[in-house]
């Protein structure tokens, strides 16, 4: 029979490491589970050495995806080999085979070393995370505490996959107005800098005195053509005020704040923001992870300082033996369904569930917003444009029909 020579891991002695005798790896690994023990590595040993299975197992090698997207396929690609009975070391081997050239194959290369050092895979993790996420470490810890880390890594999967399509919902959303907004700006911006000045020598050779409409958009054009780096470089130093004030706790709290509050985009970024919070609660409460260390994870994630803060009383809340919908109910930034919700869920011990439902719901709220708004925005923009035009042209055209009738009058 073969022989094959592990790397694993034991609650009671750490790192143990050996030779296995099994007629084949299947079999091997299963003996090696019967011990109690955590596999990192299986190798077959043959005459001219050991036999890595990453050799044997190669899919998809060069195929580029986008970096967003990567982290979510190489997940579910981790949860299938674990959950086959590929040894953790070795599937993170065969993975680092199909990442190419980016920051995650970086990081999952120095995942492996720490993985043969005998680190475990959440530690490891959790020195890159600019690369996995809070979220992300959490629920692999929770999914080695448990043994269940096949079945975490799909919730993981589920999950980024789940935020990966809400985000790109509000991005295109969000890329029409914007693209719009910055074609109104040029127009008029040329209008104003190029077109208005022409008229000038015509409105000074008439030596009448000039509507006020008329006058405004003749100084502004004045004062954008003698003072454009002043004009953009305020522009600019302002942005860059707002970027540097938005870092600051109160700044960022600020703007969070302006962001739920906005016209029409606010309703938009709330039911956003809540979808993210219910869904990434619900996901960590389902791994295992005890609530408190979920409620920071929600905190981090929701990417809002505003909900960050209510998160944190609630926190606050459930460490001094109180519920955790008090504390939200007392905040307008969660609507009275979702704070009873809740609230049920804590009396009957079904969270998590009420917490799908809630992301569910938002989830639809924000898809059904975002077709609305992009029905919305398209004659909204056409309607500013058209205002801001018909401004310019009247302020230019009204001296002309003023001398006109002077002309008539006379005559």
């Amino acid at each position: 029979m073969p022989k094959f020579k592990y790397l694993a891991k034991s609650n009671s002695s750490g790192s143990v490491s050996g030779t296995i005798i099994a007629e084949n790896q299947a079999e091997a690994i299963r003996e090696l589970r019967r011990k109690n023990l955590v596999i990192l590595d299986v190798k077959k040993l043959e005459a001219g050495g050991a036999i890595p299975f990453s050799n044997l197992v190669r899919k998809g090698k060069g195929r580029r995806r986008r970096k967003k997207d990567e982290l979510v396929v190489v997940t579910r690609q981790l949860a299938t080999m674990i959950g086959s009975g590929v040894p953790l070391l070795e599937s993170l081997e065969i993975l680092t085979e199909q990442i190419e050239g980016s920051r995650l194959y970086s990081a999952v290369m120095t995942v492996v070393e720490d993985i043969r050092a005998g680190s475990d895979l959440s530690k490891s993790l959790e020195k890159h995370p600019k690369v996995f996420p809070n979220i992300y470490v959490n629920m692999v810890r929770a999914g080695e505490v448990s043994g269940q880390l096949d079945d975490i890594l799909v919730r993981l999967a589920e999950y980024l996959e789940a935020s990966s399509r809400l985000r790109r919902e509000v991005r295109a959303a969000m890329t029409y107005p914007a693209v719009s907004l910055l074609l109104v700006t040029a127009i008029t911006a040329f209008l104003i800098v190029v077109i208005v000045p022409k008229f000038r020598p015509m409105f000074d050779s008439l030596e009448i005195k000039l509507p006020a409409i008329t006058q405004f958009v003749l100084d502004l054009s004045e004062f954008c053509q003698h003072h454009w780096l002043t004009v953009a470089g305020g522009a600019v130093g302002a942005f860059l005020l707002l970027q540097v004030y938005g870092r600051t706790e109160r700044g960022r709290y600020q703007l969070d704040w302006c962001k739920l509050k906005a016209p029409v985009f606010g309703s938009l970024a709330t039911k956003v923001a809540l979808s993210r919070f219910a869904r990434t609660f619900a996901t960590l409460i389902r791994s295992g992870v005890p609530i408190l260390g979920a409620l920071d994870v929600v905190g981090e994630t929701v990417n809002n300082r505003v909900i960050h803060r209510v998160v944190e009383r609630a926190k606050t809340s459930v460490l001094s033996g109180d519920t955790l919908s008090d504390p939200l109910s007392t905040s307008w930034v969660f609507p009275p369904m979702v704070t009873r919700m809740i609230a049920i869920g804590e009396k009957s011990g079904s969270m998590e569930s009420l917490l799908e439902k809630i992301s569910t719901f938002y989830d639809e709220q924000v898809s059904a917003m975002i077709k609305g708004l992009t029905s919305l925005i398209e004659p909204l923009m056409i309607t500013v444009m058209g205002g801001l035009v018909f401004f310019i042209v009247l302020a230019v055209f009204l001296p002309i029909l003023e001398l006109q009738k002077m002309l008539s009058s006379g005559g």
